[in-house]
C-alpha cells in the first residue's frame, strides 16, 4: 500500500515522528503510511493527516484482512484520529 503521492521527505519525517513504530500496536514491520482522513474525502498529504502503520494495522483500518477477536475497523480509524489530535491539539480538528 506504498503511496508515492507521498514526498519521501514527508513519509520519512512521519516515520520519525511515530518513532519508527506502528503507532498501534507498536510493531517495527512492515510499516506503512496511512491517510488518517481520506484523500477521497478532503483529507491532505501533510504530516497532520499522516500516521505510521504497521501493514496489519493498516489493512484494519482499510477493513481489509481483518483479523477476528481485534478492534473493528471503526475503532482503527477512532484509534488513528485520537493520535494524530493528540501530536497536534488543540490547532488540529478534521472536521468542519
Amino acid at each position: 500500500m506504498v503511496n508515492a503521492n507521498i514526498p519521501t521527505s514527508t513519509r520519512k519525517a512521519v516515520y520519525a515522528r511515530d518513532g519508527y513504530l506502528c503507532a498501534l500496536c507498536g510493531s517495527v514491520q512492515y510499516l506503512q503510511v496511512h491517510h488518517v482522513i481520506p484523500r477521497s474525502q478532503g483529507g491532505s498529504d501533510f504530516p497532520e493527516n499522516l500516521i505510521t502503520l504497521c501493514s496489519k494495522c493498516h489493512g484494519q483500518a482499510h477493513g481489509i484482512d481483518c483479523i477476528p477477536g481485534l478492534i473493528d475497523q471503526s475503532s482503527v480509524n477512532q484509534a488513528c484520529l485520537e493520535y494524530v489530535a493528540d501530536l497536534y491539539a488543540p490547532d488540529w480538528y478534521p472536521y468542519k
